[in-house]
C-alpha cells in the first residue's frame, strides 16, 4: 500500500509511547482525543487500524527501536495499519522518517499532536501528513477534558520544553523553549482527573520546578504555589512531581516539602556528573558544591526524603580521575534510586561534535561500577523501610488471588494480601521484608507514622 493511496478513516487505534512520564502523559491525551472522533482503543497494534508510535530521541537505541517497530507492523498477509510516528524523533527528522520508512503515513511532533485528526484525514484523502510546527498556542486547549481514568494515579503535564541548552539534550530542540500551562488550566485538570478517581497526581515537566504562572488573584506563583493549591483538591491524597533542575529549586519549594503533608517525601533532582569540569561541558550550570548544598536543605525540611538522580557516565573527554567524582557524589548522597546511562550522541547537539569520545568499553565498565553502587544504595534505603507502618496507595493487582500492588510514599512498590480491598484505597501498612526492586507488607492495625 503507498503512502499516497486514500485510506478509510481507521475505527481502531493503538498507542504505544517510549521513553519518559511526559511521552506516557500525550499517549494518553491522544487516546483521548481519538475516542472523541469515535474511535475505540485497541488491546495492541495487531488487529488497530491506526497504530501510533510515539517515541522517545534521547538515546540511539530508542530512534533504533522506532524504526525496528516500524517494520513489524505489516503483517503476515501482508496488510498493515495506518502508522503515525509522533514525539521527538518526528520532531526531529521529520519527512526522513518517510524516506527511511516508506510505509509511515503520519510524522507528528510533540507540540502538534493535537491536530492528528486533521492529519488522519489528510491520509484519507492521499495527501502528505507532516506536522513538525511548534506554534505559540497552546496545544492543551484544544485537547478534550479529562475523563474517568482506570487506575488511581495519573501524570498532569504543567510545562513544557526547556531553555538549560545541556549539551547532550535534543529537549530544546523536539520540545522548544520553556513554556508554563496557566494555573487554571492545571487546576481544572487536575480536579477533572480527581472527579474521575484519581487519588495520586504526578505534575509534569522537563523542568517541572521552572513552572511559573499567575493564580487566580493575579499573583505570581512558583511551582511551591501551585502545589499548595492543588492539596486543597480534598480528594487528591498525593502529590508528586519530576522532572527538576537544581537552579530551579527555590525557597519556597525546599519549605513545601516540609510542611505540605500531601507532597511526598521523594525528590528527582538529577545532577549528571560528580565532577564540575565535565558538568561545565554539560552546561548543566550547577557545581557539585551547589547540588550537594540543596539536598542538604531539602533533608533539614523533610529528615525522611528518599532521593533519586539521573547520571550519564562516558561524556566526552570525561578522565577515570572525573568518573570517580561521580561514585564519590553517589557515595554520599546515598540515593533511593537512580537512572544511570552510557553517553550517547546526539545528532546536532554540542556534545556530538566534541573530542575525546569516550570508547564504548569504557563506558560499559564505569556504568557497571556505577549501577553496583546506586543498587547497593537502594536496597540499603528498602532494608530501612522493614519494621516500618507506612500508608499505601493500591494502583494494581499482584501475581496472586488476593495480592494488590501498591507505592510507599517514598515511591516503593508495596505487595500485600487485602482481598478485601480494591484498587484506589489507601491503607496502613506494615513493612516485613525488602527486596531490591519492591517491599512486602500486611494490612496494619497500627496508624502509620
Amino acid at each position: 500500500m503507498n503512502r499516497n493511496d486514500a485510506q478509510k478513516t481507521p475505527a481502531t487505534f493503538h498507542v504505544k509511547s517510549f521513553g519518559c512520564q511526559m511521552n506516557v502523559y500525550d499517549g494518553e491525551r491522544m487516546a483521548e482525543m481519538l475516542g472523541t472522533q469515535g474511535m475505540t482503543a485497541a488491546a495492541d497494534g495487531t488487529d488497530a487500524d491506526l497504530v501510533i508510535l510515539n517515541t522517545c530521541h534521547i538515546r540511539e537505541k530508542a530512534v533504533d527501536k522506532v524504526y525496528s517497530d516500524i517494520g513489524r507492523l505489516t503483517r503476515d498477509d501482508g496488510t498493515r495499519p495506518m502508522i503515525a510516528v509522533a514525539g521527538c524523533v518526528a520532531q526531529a527528522e521529520g519527512s526522513e522518517i518517510q524516506r527511511r520508512a516508506r510505509n509511515v503515513d503520519i510524522v507528528v511532533g510533540p507540540q502538534a499532536y493535537h491536530r492528528l485528526p486533521d492529519l488522519i484525514d489528510k491520509v484519507g484523502r492521499g495527501e502528505e501528513a507532516v506536522d513538525t510546527d511548534m506554534p505559540l498556542a497552546s496545544k492543551f486547549g484544544a485537547l478534550p477534558a479529562r475523563t474517568k481514568q482506570a487506575r488511581p494515579t495519573a501524570f498532569l503535564t504543567i510545562m513544557e520544553g526547556c531553555d538549560k541548552f545541556c549539551t547532550y539534550c535534543v529537549v530544546p530542540y523536539t520540545r522548544g523553549a520553556e513554556i508554563s500551562r496557566s494555573w487554571s488550566a492545571i487546576i481544572d485538570e487536575a480536579k477533572a482527573l480527581v472527579d474521575g478517581g484519581v487519588r495520586e497526581i504526578t505534575l509534569l515537566g522537563q523542568n517541572v520546578n521552572a513552572w511559573t504562572g499567575e493564580d487566580d488573584k493575579g499573583r505570581m506563583q512558583g511551582m511551591d504555589g501551585l502545589a499548595r493549591a492543588l492539596a486543597k483538591i480534598s480528594d487528591l491524597k498525593r502529590i508528586r512531581y519530576t522532572t527538576s533542575h537544581p537552579n530551579d529549586m527555590s525557597d519556597g519549594l525546599i519549605a513545601a516539602h516540609g510542611d505540605e503533608p500531601k507532597l511526598m517525601p521523594f525528590l528527582h533532582l538529577p545532577v549528571q556528573a560528580g565532577n564540575d569540569r565535565i558538568l561545565k561541558a554539560m552546561n548543566r550550570s550547577h557545581s557539585v558544591d551547589s547540588y550537594l548544598r540543596i539536598i542538604e536543605r531539602v533533608r533539614e525540611a523533610r529528615p525522611d526524603i528518599a532521593l533519586s538522580g539521573d547520571f550519564i557516565v562516558g561524556f566526552p573527554g570525561e578522565t577515570d580521575a572525573e568518573f570517580e567524582d561521580t561514585l564519590k557524589i553517589v557515595e554520599q548522597v546515598r540515593y533511593a534510586q537512580c537512572y544511570s546511562f552510557k553517553y550517547s550522541p546526539r545528532p546536532g547537539t554540542p556534545a556530538a561534535d566534541m573530542d575525546h569520545q569516550i570508547p564504548m568499553a569504557v563506558m560499559d565498565e564505569r556504568l557497571a561500577r556505577l549501577q553496583a553502587l546506586i543498587n547497593r544504595h537502594q536496597v540499603e534505603f528498602n532494608a530501612a523501610t522493614v519494621g516500618r507502618t507506612t500508608d499505601i496507595l493500591l494502583e494494581r493487582k499482584g501475581r496472586y488471588p488476593g495480592q494488590l500492588i501498591g507505592k510507599s510514599p517514598w515511591l516503593q512498590s508495596v505487595v500485600v494480601t487485602a482481598p478485601d480491598l480494591a484498587i484506589g484505597d489507601m491503607v496502613d501498612v506494615d513493612i516485613i521484608s525488602a527486596g531490591p526492586n519492591s517491599l512486602a507488607g500486611e494490612l496494619s492495625r497500627r496508624k502509620a507514622a
